[in-house]
């Protein structure tokens, strides 16, 4: 069985397409994509645009921002816009609104970076006390060195207790009473 090989994203001759079913497709992934742009203009520029579009069917497509007709008949009559009240009230309600959402923007992302450093915060502890108490492994998750530092700690600890008990024995010798090491079970 052959492997059906792809294209992929190859530089097309910009000459007229042919087949008409290629022709259909081609116009309508460039139609969206002259729409996206035209938008992104408007939006990024504060421009006006009025694009009319007919397909191979002869079949009328338009976009416009703000309104298709108006935009026409500027461009007809050479007139320059009117500027109405309306569209700067609508902008300027638009600007309030973009301002407020970027406010709560703001508290949301510091929000999230003081809950990320608490965060931080808590996993340190937490990594803190398991080193704290790193003894208390199952002694085959340990490593060579921890195994080591075991040791000299297990060491250090029997010595430790055996300098405690011959203290605490010394001490009950030396108390008055010679029944006191019997009555609490010392000896």
């Amino acid at each position: 069985m052959s492997k059906k090989t792809s294209l992929g994203r190859q530089k097309i001759l910009i000459e007229k397409i042919q087949k008409k079913s290629h022709l259909q497709v081609t116009f309508s992934k460039r139609r969206s994509g002259l729409f996206k742009k035209a938008s992104e203009l408007c939006t990024l520029c504060g421009v006006e645009i009025a694009i009319i579009v007919f397909s191979p069917a002869n079949k009328p497509f338009s976009f416009g921002h703000s309104e298709i007709e108006s935009i026409i008949d500027r461009y007809l009559t050479r007139n320059p816009p009117q500027e109405s009240n309306t569209h700067q009230i609508v902008e300027a309600h638009r600007n309030a609104n973009v301002h407020d959402l970027n406010m709560q923007l703001t508290q949301l992302l510091n929000h999230l970076e003081i809950e990320k450093k608490k965060g931080e915060e808590i996993d340190h502890m937490r990594k803190a006390r398991q080193r704290k108490f790193w003894w208390e492994c199952p002694i085959d998750e340990l490593g060579f060195y921890e195994l080591l530092q075991l040791k000299v700690s297990i060491e250090e600890l029997k010595k430790n207790l055996g300098k405690f008990a011959s203290k605490c024995i010394m001490e009950l010798s030396n108390m008055s009473s010679p029944n006191i090491g019997f009555q609490y079970g010392y000896f």
